[in-house]
C-alpha cells in the first residue's frame, strides 16, 4: 500500500483534499469536477488542454494573485477562487 500526504485548501470557500504532488487541475477534476465558472454563461468548466497552452484554467490566490491550475502543485492551506478579485475586472 502506497503512502502519501494529504494537502488540504480550498476554492471558494469549499475544502478539497489533494495528494501531494498533484497539479490543482488534477486535485479539482477529482474533488469538485470543475476548475472555474465559464465566464460567459452560467455553466462551470473542466480543464481542456490539460499543459498550458490554452490558457483556460486560471485561478485566484486569496491574495488577489494568478495561478494556471494544470501547471501550479497544490499546496497546503491553499486559498483559490474561480472568480476573479474585483480589482482585475
Amino acid at each position: 500500500m502506497s503512502q502519501y500526504t494529504a494537502i488540504r485548501m480550498t476554492v471558494d470557500d469549499q475544502q478539497v483534499v489533494a495528494r501531494e504532488g498533484e497539479t490543482v487541475l488534477t486535485a479539482l477534476q477529482a474533488s469538485l469536477a470543475y476548475v472555474h465558472n465559464f465566464e460567459f454563461y452560467s455553466e462551470r468548466r473542466a480543464g481542456f488542454c490539460m499543459m498550458g497552452a490554452c490558457q483556460d484554467c486560471w485561478l485566484w490566490r486569496r491574495s488577489g494573485e494568478r495561478l494556471q491550475a494544470c501547471t501550479s502543485l497544490v499546496e497546503q492551506d491553499m486559498q483559490l477562487s474561480t472568480m476573479a478579485p474585483e480589482t482585475f475586472r
